[in-house]
């Protein structure tokens, strides 16, 4: 297995579009889209819009948003997920969304595609200069908690982030 991380394009279109619709109606982490997702051309081009300008750090972002790396989990041409790489922590991304958020679509998972885009995430932090990193899921997220484990997560705290519109989470530090 040989995964990549790119930037979304409209190259994959129909492979987006399958993997978006996977997910069905609810939230997609790591995906930079809001639910409801219709998986259209439109909405790539936007997100496509919103990945340069996030991505550039240089460029100035509506109060709230930080500066973000947005991917596509990639193998052999089909879409099988996404990763955000935040470059920095606000007061919400520090108590419930970290600087790294994945998904991988149901029919691909349990095959070490999650690990897999966690490692070049971190890569990736480490070329930022960044020194740790936060990671969040849900507590009952097993597979997500033991990927992240399993990449050095040290274990925060559990946390009820209910007001910020999230669960119980887990909270966890991986030292780079």
């Amino acid at each position: 297995m040989t995964i990549d991380l790119i930037r979304p394009t409209t190259d994959l279109f129909d492979s987006w579009a399958e993997a978006v619709a996977e997910f069905g109606d609810g939230h997609v982490d790591g995906s930079g889209l809001s639910a409801p997702v219709t998986p259209d051309r439109e909405t790539l081009e936007a997100l496509i819009e919103k990945a340069v300008l996030h991505a550039d750090a240089s460029a100035e972002l509506p109060e709230g948003l930080v500066h973000e790396d947005l991917f596509w989990i990639v193998e052999e041409g089909e879409v099988i997920g996404f990763l955000s790489f935040r470059h920095e922590l606000n007061d919400w991304l520090r108590e419930a969304g970290g600087h790294i958020g994945y998904a991988v679509r149901a029919s691909r998972r349990r095959q070490g595609h999650a690990s897999a885009a966690l490692a070049l995430g971190l890569d990736r932090a480490r070329a930022m200069g960044l020194e740790r990193v936060l990671l969040t899921c849900d507590v009952d997220n097993v597979a997500s908690a033991r990927t992240i484990e399993k990449a050095g997560g040290v274990l925060q705290d559990v946390s009820d982030q209910s007001e910020r519109g999230q669960g119980m989470l887990r909270r966890y530090w991986i030292a780079l």
